[in-house]
């Protein structure tokens, strides 16, 4: 080639140019050189680990190696404590008043007085309302002037026939004549005792003039106002009361849960429900098991339950809507641990426990109870370890971790544990607390109440 006729010479020939091109390619082999490196350290981390590890096809198995290369993964621990767990059945159930009597006048006429105020609470026997007395004081006098009547022509023909007994005697008057007599007097008595009836009449109509209370109860809306005339023929009534105290709460279940159940009200033990919002959250009030239906309903395939409650702060009311649950049995020696710190994979239920130096071990588990916030396991853990219940997608099996302790009421089973007592001792039942608030069997159907 003859010379540039710019009179440049060529990039090759240029030692600065050279120079650059040897710093970029001496960078570019320390940069794979580190990412092998890297790459190498984590496949090495994983192998360690093993294939078969519980924790590899676990939760966070997608982040493996989070806790590892010396960092220390924060999470919040709970301690498992061995106690009993209660096994509840849960169903829908409707408030029912106890007794409910729709008050009709027994007596024809117009009201003339109200004695009570609509959403009032009465007593048995305290008077309501009053119907115009006046016919019926009417009606007493009459009957008591004919008593008076039938009475002095009773003493009458008794002197009469007092007279008629000397004459017969003497003589003088033949037996028929006596015997008629004698007949008069029977006719008066039996027209004083008629009267008498009249009178006895004329008194009750009088009381039903005054209608009073029949139960203890609530008074609802009255349906007649005061000025009206009224037949003891009406079809609407005057007012409804319904009692309150006690109420009634009507619900269904299984019927697979059926024998359970009347299993044990055949053997006369008491039976704890409780009766919760529409939301299932908070404990409105605590009652027994009355009676069951004495048939299954083909169509659900459930059967009606009657359980009564106090009701002393009238909080239940009547056709309210509550979610039921019914105390039906106690698993016995369990460890609890908080719902939040069981996992699950391919390999079964785990938790993650803490050891000592602050290590993440990973523990199968043998799920018993769940009841609320708190299970109950059967095997796997000991009283007293600490569990993982928050950061588990963090860990993996021999992480190095900083465990904080939960927050009392957030998932501790201690709080669960104490709240459940006995069937046998309902009145330790806890009231206004979620740990007894809801009970599933883990992997069954809900309803049979059974652990896996």
């Amino acid at each position: 080639m003859g010379p540039n006729p710019l009179g440049e010479r060529p990039l090759e020939s240029d030692p600065k140019s050279k120079g650059h091109r040897w710093v970029w390619i001496v960078a570019l082999a320390v940069l794979i050189a580190i990412g092998f490196w890297y790459f190498r350290g984590s496949r090495t981390s994983t192998e360690a680990q093993g294939p078969g590890a519980p924790g590899g096809a676990g939760k966070g198995s997608g982040r493996q190696g989070a806790g590892a290369g010396g960092f220390v993964v924060p999470v919040v621990v709970a301690t498992a404590q061995r106690g009993d767990l209660p096994v509840y059945f849960e169903g829908l159930g409707t408030v029912t008043a106890f007794n409910t009597v729709t008050v009709h006048t027994r007596v024809d006429g117009q009201i003339t007085r109200i004695n009570f105020r609509e959403g009032q609470f009465v007593h048995e026997g305290d008077a309501l309302l009053e119907i115009d007395p006046r016919p019926y004081q009417v009606q007493l006098e009459q009957a008591e002037g004919q008593l008076a009547k039938d009475q002095a022509q009773l003493r009458d023909v008794q002197v009469n026939y007092e007279r008629y007994q000397l004459l017969y005697k003497e003589g003088v008057i033949p037996k028929q004549q006596l015997d008629t007599q004698g007949a008069q007097v029977g006719q008066f008595e039996g027209s004083i005792k008629g009267d008498q009836g009249l009178i006895d009449s004329a008194k009750l109509q009088l009381v039903y003039s005054r209608v009073t209370a029949p139960i203890t109860g609530r008074i609802g809306l009255r349906l007649v106002d005061i000025g009206n005339i009224v037949h003891a023929a009406d079809t609407n009534g005057l007012l409804v009361i319904t009692q309150l105290q006690p109420i009634a709460v009507i619900f269904a279940l299984p019927q697979d849960q059926l024998p359970q159940v009347a299993s044990k009200l055949q053997k006369d033990e008491q039976m704890v429900v409780d009766a919760y919002d529409r939301d299932d959250t908070t404990k409105i009030e605590s009652g027994k098991l009355l009676t069951i239906d004495n048939q299954i309903d083909t169509t659900t395939g459930t059967y009606k339950l009657k359980a009564v409650f106090n009701n002393d702060k009238n909080i239940l009311f009547p056709n309210q809507f509550v979610n039921v649950h019914l105390l039906a049995d106690v698993k016995k020696d369990l460890i609890i641990v908080p719902a939040s710190a069981i996992q699950r994979g391919p390999q079964g239920t785990y938790v993650y426990a803490v050891q000592n130096g602050n290590t993440a071990k990973i523990e199968t588990v043998t799920i018993a109870q769940t009841t609320a916030n708190s299970v109950g396991l059967s095997a796997g853990l000991n009283a007293g370890e600490m569990v993982v219940v928050d950061g588990q997608d963090k860990l993996q099996d021999g992480s190095k971790v900083n465990p904080t302790t939960s927050p009392a009421g957030a998932g501790n089973p201690q709080n669960a544990n104490e709240s459940q007592q006995p069937a046998s001792q309902p009145g330790n039942t806890q009231s206004g607390t979620n740990a007894r608030r809801r009970t599933q069997a883990p992997q069954a159907d809900r309803s049979t109440g059974k652990g896996q």
